[in-house]
C-alpha cells in the first residue's frame, strides 16, 4: 500500500507543478480558448492542461504501470485519443475523422479482453461514447476533472486494483487545483477526451471478469450507470435534440450543468449536485454488477 500512496503523491505533484508550465507554453504557442457564442468565460484561457494529464499518465504507465497486460494498450490508445484531440484544439478536424480514431482506440484496448465478441463490440461502443461524453460534459470549470476524480475513487474502493486508480486520482486532483474554483487553464478536447478514454478503458478492464454469463440488458444497464453523469447527460441531450428535430451532434447550452447555471446556481453548487449524482450512479453500477 505504501507504494500506491507514493505513486499517488508523485502524480499529484506532477499535475500541480507541470500545469503552470503548460499554461506558459499554451500562451506562447497560442493554444487558447477564446470566449464567444456558447462559451461564457470572460477572458482568453490557455488550453494546456490536457498535455499535463497525458504526459503524467504516460510517464506512470512507462515507469510503473501494473502487472496486468492492459496498461500498455490503454496508454497507446490514450495517446492516439489525446493527439487527435490536441490537433482538434489547434485546427478543428472533421467529426467523422475523430470518431474513426476514437473507435480504433476503443477497439485496440478491447482487443485482448477474453470475452465474447458481442460483449467486446458493446464495450467498444461504450468506450467510444464515454470518451466523447467526457468531452461534452467539459462545459464548466472543474466538472470533467471532478467526474474523473469521483470515478477513480469509486473504482479504487469498489472495483479493485487501487494501484491503477489512485495515481490517476492524484494526477487529476493536481490539475483540478488549477481549473477550479478560479480557472487558470482549460483541458481542451485533448484533455477531456483523454480522461473519458482512460476512465472507460480502465473500467472495462476492471469489470470484465464479472461479465461472464451476464445478459445484454444487464451489462448495458451497468455500463450506463458506471458511465455516470457524463454518459447519461449526453444521452439525454442527444435525445432532446432528436425530439426537437435538431442534429443530435449539434452543441448547445442544454446540458444539465448549463441549465443549473442558468437557473442561478453557483459553480460550486452545480459541481456538488452533479458530483453527488455521479457518485451515486457509479456506486449503483458497481453494486448492480455484483447483483446480476
Amino acid at each position: 500500500m505504501f507504494s500506491i500512496y507514493l505513486f499517488t503523491l508523485v502524480t499529484f505533484l506532477w499535475g500541480l507543478i507541470a500545469t503552470p508550465v503548460s499554461i506558459g507554453l499554451s500562451q506562447k504557442f497560442r493554444l487558447l480558448d477564446v470566449p464567444g457564442g456558447r462559451k461564457k468565460h470572460r477572458s482568453i484561457m490557455p488550453r494546456g492542461a490536457g498535455i499535463v494529464l497525458w504526459s503524467g499518465y504516460l510517464l506512470w504507465a512507462l515507469f510503473v504501470g501494473n502487472p496486468g497486460v492492459e496498461v500498455p494498450y490503454i496508454a497507446t490508445g490514450a495517446t492516439v485519443v489525446f493527439i487527435v484531440g490536441y490537433m482538434d484544439d489547434m485546427h478543428p478536424l472533421p467529426p467523422l475523422l475523430r470518431l474513426f480514431f476514437h473507435l480504433s482506440a476503443a477497439a485496440w484496448v478491447s482487443y485482448t479482453l477474453p470475452i465474447p465478441l458481442w460483449q467486446r463490440l458493446l464495450l467498444i461502443f461504450w468506450i467510444t461514447g464515454t470518451t466523447n461524453a467526457y468531452n461534452l460534459i467539459d462545459g464548466m470549470d472543474g466538472l470533467c476533472l471532478t467526474m474523473t476524480l469521483i470515478t477513480s475513487v469509486v473504482a479504487a474502493l469498489f472495483a479493485g486494483n487501487p494501484s491503477v486508480w489512485m495515481p490517476v486520482a492524484g494526477l487529476v486532483f493536481g490539475v483540478l487545483l488549477w481549473n477550479f474554483p478560479q480557472p487558470r487553464t482549460f483541458l481542451g478536447d485533448g484533455g477531456s477526451t483523454l480522461l473519458g478514454y482512460i476512465c472507460s478503458s480502465h473500467l472495462a478492464w476492471s469489470i470484465f471478469p464479472d461479465l461472464f454469463g451476464k445478459g445484454f440488458l444487464g451489462i448495458t444497464a451497468v455500463l450506463l450507470l458506471i458511465g455516470g453523469v457524463p454518459v447519461i447527460d449526453t444521452l439525454v441531450a442527444m435525445t432532446r435534440r432528436i425530439l426537437t428535430k435538431k442534429s443530435p451532434f449539434l452543441p448547445d447550452r442544454g446540458h444539465t450543468h448549463h441549465r443549473l447555471l442558468d437557473r442561478g446556481f453557483t459553480k460550486l453548487q452545480t459541481l456538488v449536485i452533479m458530483g453527488s449524482g455521479h457518485l451515486a450512479l457509479a456506486i449503483a453500477g458497481i453494486r448492480l454488477l455484483g447483483a446480476l
